[in-house]
Order: C-alpha cells, then structure tokens, then sequence
C-alpha cells in the first residue's frame, strides 16, 4: 500500500516504547522494540511490535496511523456528503404531494405554498400556470430572505 498523504503534527503524537511479547528469545526480553503511537486529537491508537527494530516499527506504525486517520477522514467526508444529499432527495411519499387537481370539486391546491384556486378547466388551459409561477417565485424569495437573515 503506498503511503497516505496525511499531515500529522508531531506534538500531536504520544509515542511509547516498549518490551515487545511473544517468540524472539532473550532479544524480546532486553529490547524496547514495541512502539506505540497515540494520535492525540482523535484518540486512534497503533502499536506494532512486528520488527526487531525500533525504528522499523515506529516507520511501520507511522504508516498505519497515517492510514487510519486518511480512512476517518474520507469516512467522514463521505457521511458529510450523504447528509447533504439526503437532505437535497425528497423520500416521495404520498404525504411529499405537491398539487393536488380534485375535478369534482373543480379545486387545483398547490401543498407547497398553501394556493388553492377553484377553475380547473382554466389550469388545464394553462390560464392558471402564471398565477402558481408568480405565488412560487414569491415564495421562494420569501424562505431565501429568511435563510440570509433579511426577514422573519
């Protein structure tokens, strides 16, 4: 795997040696080969212990750090991403309706801006689309006036 180009500031690190365990004889026993790096900031934890090296496991641990935070960063961007477009994708359940065209009654009612109009045979003639345009772009300005803070 070729290394990850994440920047880490070295006084964000807390690096510990140690006695490596397990198969190496008398070598294992005298040495503090075992390295342990703790990313401050966000609490990820790598020991290596797999060299007979210091400085090869702190290399290798390095590495690996560098791999996991590259790996929360991009999780993270990805769930950033997700939340916006969940927030741009309507779910389209039937309660998501946007006009409503009731011919008995001879009712168009537009959910969106709370318009209800009684001529459907004029919205069917198009007579109607102007006054549904006019009372969506006015509303629209409305929200982006609220959302820049201008009005409430």
């Amino acid at each position: 795997a070729a290394d990850v180009d994440v920047v880490i500031d070295e006084r964000d690190l807390r690096i510990d040696t140690y006695r490596a365990g397990g198969n190496g004889g008398q070598h294992v026993n005298k040495t503090e080969s075992a390295v342990r790096i703790t990313h401050i900031p966000s609490g990820v934890v790598v020991a290596i212990q797999d060299e007979r090296s210091q400085h090869s496991n702190k290399a290798k641990a390095m590495r690996l750090l560098r791999a996991r935070l590259f790996e929360r960063k991009r999780a993270d961007e990805a769930e950033r991403s997700a939340e916006l477009r969940r927030g741009q994708v309507s779910s389209a359940e039937r309660s998501d309706r946007i006009r409503t065209y009731n011919f008995p009654q001879g009712r168009v009612t537009d959910h969106r801006i709370g318009l209800t109009k009684h001529d459907i045979n004029a919205m069917m003639d198009g007579d109607l689309l102007s006054d549904f345009h006019d009372a969506l772009v006015a509303a629209e300005r409305r929200e982006a006036m609220i959302r820049l803070g201008f009005a409430q």
